[in-house]
């Protein structure tokens, strides 16, 4: 939730998310300038990160490499499909935080607010490789390891916040996203999508 307090991060990445969001909540407060601050939760899709596992095990699958699956596979994440992300950014985009006195989603009453862009469903990791595997035509070879330090084993996005004020919905499930970014993924690398 935006309102849970995130004074004790698990990793620099957190610790520098938190820091974003304190220099913007300064700079409303100073300047009066409208800031919305957005968590945005494994994003996934075209275009998308070479650095996510999304990305990572649909490479590696399609090249017959192992994967690493970490913390034995007990992992679930919150996987939003970049399409909602671009709708809750435009949202955003469209409707600034007012500088009226009021309070606002992340605690503020400033011209500044933070909210959770996700798909508001926390998925199991086995499930999600089990469909890239399926839109790949292949299985994987998984590697089981231990947690990564600073990796956490679940995330969920309580969207209650930007769903409220902007009447933000996800409508991508990973059921549709993966063979979607899947499909992309091959027709980018110029792999035969048979």
């Amino acid at each position: 939730s935006t309102d849970d307090s995130v004074d004790h991060p698990v990793s620099l990445y957190a610790a520098t998310k938190k820091a974003d969001e304190l220099m913007s909540e300064t700079y409303a407060h100073l300047y009066g300038t409208p800031l919305t601050g957005l968590r945005f939760f494994t994003v996934y899709g075209p275009w998308g990160r070479p650095d996510m596992a999304m990305w990572m095990f649909t490479k590696a699958i399609l090249e017959g490499r192992p994967i690493d699956v970490f913390n034995h596979g007990a992992m679930r994440r919150d996987f939003t499909f970049v399409d909602d992300i671009v709708k809750g950014v435009i949202a955003c985009h469209d409707n600034p935080p007012a500088n009226d006195g009021k309070l606002k989603a992340g605690g503020s009453v400033a011209a500044h607010r933070l909210y959770n862009i996700g798909n508001s469903r926390s998925e199991d990791l086995s499930r999600m490789i089990s469909l890239i595997e399926e839109a790949c035509g292949a299985k994987a070879e998984r590697r089981m390891l231990p947690m990564q330090p600073g990796d956490v084993p679940e995330t969920y996005a309580d969207i209650s916040a930007i769903q409220g004020d902007l009447g933000f919905e996800p409508s991508v499930t990973i059921d549709e996203g993966i063979p979607r970014f899947i499909a992309w993924f091959k027709d980018y690398h110029g792999i035969d999508a048979r």
